[in-house]
């Protein structure tokens, strides 16, 4: 089974969101809204179906990558979400019990050997 497709997004905190979005924007040229998100769009080079990497910046007391001291969190994208959390409940990885669902899609979480929380999407259909 494919396990990972792609990375979804890269998430990280800021002690002041807006100066850092202004900083990445000024310098790297990446503009986020107002909600400090920034779509960078692909496309598939096996199907030439459309997608995106999403770049943003979280409040720095975010409770979002779970324990306080991770600074930044990576979200896989992934084919078939309840297959592949089987598969790594089975091969001993903490799966955490939260799940989300929304038009973007569903997300899990799951958290590596040294304790670092990643996030799991599979993109809702057109995503």
């Amino acid at each position: 089974m494919r396990r990972v497709t792609g990375i979804g997004g890269v998430f990280f905190k800021a002690r002041d969101p807006e100066t850092l979005r202004r900083w990445y924007h000024e310098r790297l040229g990446i503009g986020t809204g107002a909600d400090n998100w920034f779509v960078f769009p692909w496309r598939d080079a096996d199907s030439g179906r459309p997608g995106a990497t999403v770049w943003s910046l979280f409040p720095a007391d975010s409770g979002y990558f779970g324990d306080e001291s991770q600074r930044c969190m990576l979200n896989y994208r992934v084919a078939d979400l309840d297959a592949l959390l089987e598969q790594l409940r089975a091969e001993g990885v903490a799966v955490l019990p939260d799940r989300h669902q929304d038009e973007n899609g569903r997300f899990a979480w799951i958290v590596d050997p040294e304790g670092n929380r990643i996030e799991l999407w599979q993109p809702a259909q057109g995503h």
